[in-house]
């Protein structure tokens, strides 16, 4: 029987890097457990910024968190307030729960050109629309038509469970255009998963956007 695999873990070491940048011999599972509390705090703490990753860099005095969003200006406030609010909440948060926070701590702000290529910015933007009370059908074929639109986009698709529309029996929808190759390990594929939250309950939204092969430079020497 086939298993259903997260395309990003799928090409880890092959065309992905990890989003945890660090070594530790020692106190493994203390850094690992900081890592995964403080990304899942900064993802309910940052909702509706449109925040496509959060990169975790740490050395043995140093820590920087990366922040790639399509809304930077919103992130960073005005004079690098919104940063260094966002800071201060880390270090209460890390002290709260005994995380390790080492003596250097730097947050860093990326900007997305296209957010349209990015999964996890189209699942919010999605859930956004749905919240709004949009029909489901006409966010599917609208986020589809601005996605594929991009040059970069090779082919997307977009699902959605739940009682879509109020209805009273959950169902499973979804759109596609272009190509999807999941099992090819040098497609460059990104998904993201996101809910919308709606007086009648949570609706489940997928989005993958296939973006072309990766080569090595071997490969393209060839």
């Amino acid at each position: 029987m086939s298993h259903s695999v997260h395309p990003y873990s799928f090409r880890l070491g092959i065309i992905r890097d990890w989003k945890s940048r660090w070594f530790r011999a020692k106190n493994y599972s203390e850094y690992l457990r900081s890592d995964v509390m403080l990304r899942e705090w900064l993802s309910e703490r940052l909702s509706g910024m449109f925040v496509s990753e959060i990169e975790i860099e740490r050395s043995q005095n140093d820590l920087n968190i990366i922040l790639k969003t399509s809304r930077p200006g919103i992130l960073i406030g005005r004079g690098g307030e919104g940063v260094e609010k966002l800071k201060n909440e880390i270090q209460k948060f890390a002290k709260k729960f005994n995380l390790s926070s080492p003596k250097n701590f730097k947050v860093s702000v990326e900007e997305i050109r296209q957010p349209e290529t990015h999964a996890k910015i189209v699942s919010q933007m999605v859930a956004e629309d749905l919240e709004k009370r949009m029909p489901f059908r006409r966010v599917l074929k609208h986020t589809i038509e601005k996605v594929i639109s991009s040059r970069d986009v090779k082919g997307v698709k977009i699902s959605l469970s739940g009682r879509l529309d109020g209805a009273e029996m959950a169902r499973y929808e979804w759109l596609k255009r272009g190509q999807i190759p999941l099992t090819t390990l040098r497609a460059d594929i990104d998904f993201a998963r996101e809910r919308a939250h709606l007086p009648y309950g949570d609706l489940g939204i997928k989005v993958w956007i296939y973006k072309g092969e990766v080569f090595t430079k071997k490969q393209e020497v060839k």
